[in-house]
């Protein structure tokens, strides 16, 4: 039993410092898009920012779970759940409804 617990208690360090880095990871993300959403309220050129942070922000998270996992896919899975786990973070500081409020001058389909 205990040679069957020893290989995961090695990587534990590991695997601990992956999810971490996966939650600021994720935190970029998920904060950038928070960020981008609420200045494309106001700019003249909303698609160009919602483009622009979806490839600067994907490529952040895609270049950094890559370095975070070192080949391996415990590493990965442990990145992946700190990234989601940072989307729950966001969205309990920022609120659901904070851009729906802002968006009402959005003219009406009826």
């Amino acid at each position: 039993m205990n040679e069957t617990l020893s290989p995961l208690l090695a990587q534990t360090p590991a695997l601990m410092l992956s999810g971490v880095a996966g939650l600021a990871l994720g935190a970029v993300f998920f904060g950038g898009l928070w960020w981008t959403l609420r200045k494309s309220l106001e700019s003249r050129r909303p698609a160009l920012w919602l483009l622009g942070s979806l490839l600067v922000r994907m490529s952040l998270v895609l270049v950094g779970l890559y370095l975070v996992s070192g080949g391996q896919w415990e590493r990965l899975l442990a990145g992946l759940a700190g990234v989601i786990g940072a989307r729950f973070l966001v969205l309990r500081l920022t609120g659901p409804s904070d851009v729906a409020k802002e968006a009402r001058h959005a003219p009406d389909s009826r």
